[in-house]
């Protein structure tokens, strides 16, 4: 992914709110089946971490992000954004 499609990506998740939170569970297989589900439908989630979580946004990202096969596009403070594009009915069209 090039600095312009994550530039671009990270644009239209600022706008978005956090679609789940990670909480004192952690990262289950239960919230990976529920963030999958919402990526193959969305293509860009934002997800919150909890302060009670007891991992870190950063570890949580690439946990995840290897789990599901997406990308990181961002983590800030509590908040990840992930990105994985639909091949069936792509939804956001990134920049080259």
């Amino acid at each position: 992914m090039t600095t312009k499609q994550r530039a671009y990506l990270r644009s239209l998740a600022q706008t978005t709110d956090p679609i789940t939170q990670i909480g004192k569970d952690g990262v289950t297989e239960a919230f990976l089946d529920g963030v999958d589900k919402a990526i193959e439908k969305r293509e860009l989630v934002k997800i919150s971490v909890l302060q009670t979580s007891p991992v870190f946004a950063k570890e949580a990202s690439v946990e995840i992000a290897e789990a599901i096969g997406a990308t990181v596009v961002q983590v800030i403070g509590n908040r990840i954004v992930l990105y994985r594009k639909n091949e069936k009915k792509p939804k956001i069209v990134l920049p080259r």
